[in-house]
Formats: structure tokens, sequence, C-alpha cells
């Protein structure tokens, strides 16, 4: 497969941006009690959806890539899921005299 070795590098790098994202999300995530929970699902997914891939892209790990993919694919949805359903926060409006 041509370009297999870049999208394995592409890979990896997403997968990164993805932990990364993860520990910002969960750090915020301690001081705002948890109300950045689709944060934290979507850091998980993009970790998952990383590592699926580049099982796949390595051509092991039998169907263990396919379900890093599905799960990935339930922690952006339930992401989705748990962005909408949050109230926005309280705006501060202050009257200007």
């Amino acid at each position: 497969m041509i370009g297999k070795r870049y999208w394995i590098w592409i890979w990896y790098a997403i997968m990164a941006i993805g932990v990364v994202g993860l520990l910002a999300a969960l750090d915020w995530g301690r001081k705002t009690m948890w109300r950045n929970l689709d944060e934290v699902l979507r850091g998980i997914g993009t970790i998952t959806v990383s590592a699926g891939m580049l099982l796949l892209l390595h051509g092991t790990g039998g169907g263990a890539g396919q379900t890093l993919l599905l799960a990935a694919l339930i922690a952006f949805v339930l992401a989705f899921a748990v962005g909408r359903e949050q109230p926005p926060p309280p705006t501060h409006h202050h009257d200007e005299e």
C-alpha cells in the first residue's frame, strides 16, 4: 500500500493530540466539577479511533482494531449527546451607568 507509512505517522500524531486533549480535559474537569464530560469523551474517542486505525494499518490485533473503532464511535455519539444536554453557563450582565 502506497503511503501506508505516512498514514501511520498521521494516526500517531492524532493519537498524541488526543492524549494531550484528554489530559487537559481531565484537568479542566476537576476544576469545573466535570461539566466538561463531553470533552473527556471526545479525548477518549480520539485515542480509541487512533489506536484502532493503527492496529488496522499494522495488520495486527485481529478484531481489536474494529472493536476500538466501534468504541470510538460510541464515545463520540455520547460526547455529542452529553454536550447537548448541558445548560449554557450563566451569563453575568454588568449594568454600565
